[in-house]
């Protein structure tokens, strides 16, 4: 057997538990290999565990192991490193609670805030940096940490409450889809639930809008009066979250 052949034998038994597999290996091999896979299996676990917390004191322990045994089951890591194995865990739960998205918006927020709390450095812009920037060819350029997930529940309070050891409310559904806002802010993972309308001024100015066409399309949308003062709010709120860490003014 070549080595190729071999790690793909080895794979495919901690996998999917390929009994052909095993069969290559031989009798003498079974032992040692349920040891492989149990190990396999309690790494992957502990991974999901130690990253999701708050889902697990929402929906309780019983509840989450099986989410957990059930997402080992389905997606095998894909990645050279651990840390990336939780990326695809609140796909699973979506897609095993479709009448509970609060739980599957839980599991993004704390996916997201750790890898948040990992993410790439960058100095936030402070109001006095703002002095002298031509407005009309401004471009904002967002910390690299920036994320938004879908929000269809109060989750974000869900998840607060549970943080601080207080008593979580009960489910309630947004009047209106929103998203949760997730950075990080000098060393601390941040986040806040936001309307569909600064979610759609974060997701252009990320694209690389320019500032004023973001003001512009308020003004459409609002008029002009409230079209200004909004866009005007968004980029105090976003000074003030630290999320702004340059300002490009592009010509032409």
């Amino acid at each position: 057997m070549s080595l190729i052949a071999l790690q793909r034998d080895m794979r495919a038994w901690l996998t999917r538990e390929d009994d052909g597999a095993a069969e290559r290996f031989g009798d003498c091999a079974v032992p040692g290999l349920r040891i492989y896979q149990n190990n396999y299996r309690a790494q992957l676990a502990a991974c999901l565990e130690e990253s999701f917390a708050r889902t697990r004191d929402w929906i309780g322990g019983k509840a989450f192991h099986e989410l957990v045994v059930a997402h080992v089951e389905r997606v095998p890591p894909s990645s050279w490193t651990l840390d990336a194995y939780p990326r695809d865990f609140p796909e699973t739960i979506a897609l095993l609670y479709p009448a509970d998205p609060e739980i599957a918006e839980l599991a993004w927020l704390d996916r997201a805030l750790g890898e948040a709390f990992v993410g790439p450095d960058a100095a936030a812009l402070l109001p006095g940096d703002l002095a002298g920037i031509d407005w009309d060819r401004a471009v904002l350029h967002l910390t690299p940490t920036v994320d938004m997930g879908d929000l269809t529940t109060n989750a974000t309070a869900i998840w607060s409450a549970l943080a601080a050891g207080e008593a979580p409310p009960g489910v309630a559904f947004l009047p209106e889809p929103g998203a949760i806002l997730v950075w990080r802010e000098d060393q601390v993972s941040r986040f806040r639930a936001i309307d569909p309308y600064e979610r759609q001024a974060l997701l252009s100015m990320r694209a690389g809008l320019p500032f004023a066409t973001l003001c512009a399309t308020m003004v459409d949308m609002l008029g002009e009066e409230k079209g200004i003062d909004c866009a005007g709010q968004l980029l105090g709120q976003w000074l003030r979250d630290g999320i702004i860490v340059a300002i490009e003014e592009k010509t032409g």
